[in-house]
């Protein structure tokens, strides 16, 4: 779906997202996936959720805030804990532009609501299957941030597994790396949506 974030409709329409992470762009996965549910064609029982960067995010929070629509995730080199992602980034203007600031600004209405969207302040409400793949050399969202998801996902006895690249960045570019997530990708979609 050409959810707010993306350029399909414009400046605005893109960067809407900005402080609102959580927001109108989820609820536009939502109602997407909702209206694609109802496709006479579609098993709404075996829908899985699989994102890379932003859409490793949006697994992450979905996650969360799925209320069951989704069977199994799959969340490449996404950001799970904002705060730690705040720190850990080479990419500062990236979370300054889009969260507002840094988490320490509890005045600012912004940083306040970017903030509480981050998904590890939904862990609790994790539930299904999630397959995790991160680069070790990925320095604009770094491997703490996928081994956090996935620690998280096994201490709540979640089914979990965790593809990790020691020699990969924030995309896979080798074509030996490359074969393996592809492999693993479509392993995991198999197992828990076949």
């Amino acid at each position: 779906p050409n959810r707010r974030g993306l350029p399909g409709f414009g400046k605005e329409w893109n960067e809407q997202i900005s402080g609102d992470y959580g927001g109108q762009n989820m609820k536009d996965l939502l109602s997407a996936i909702d209206a694609v549910a109802e496709e006479p064609y579609v098993d709404r029982d075996r829908l899985g959720a699989v994102g890379a960067s932003y859409g490793g995010f949006s697994v992450y929070w979905l996650a969360g805030n799925h209320e069951k629509r989704f069977r199994a995730f799959i969340a490449h080199d996404g950001m799970f804990n904002f705060e730690s992602q705040y720190l850990e980034t080479e990419e500062i203007w990236f979370p300054d532009w889009d969260f507002g600031g840094p988490f320490w600004e509890t005045e600012n209405p912004v940083v306040q609501r970017s903030y509480s969207f981050s998904p590890h302040r939904f862990v609790k409400n994790w539930d299904t299957p999630i397959l995790v793949i991160h680069g070790q050399l990925d320095y604009r969202v770094t491997v703490a941030q996928g081994i956090s998801a996935f620690n998280a996902a096994r201490l709540l006895g979640i089914p979990a597994r965790f593809l990790y690249f020691p020699d990969e960045n924030h995309w896979v570019l080798s074509p030996q790396n490359g074969i393996l997530w592809q492999r693993t990708f479509f392993e995991w979609l198999d197992q828990w949506l076949k």
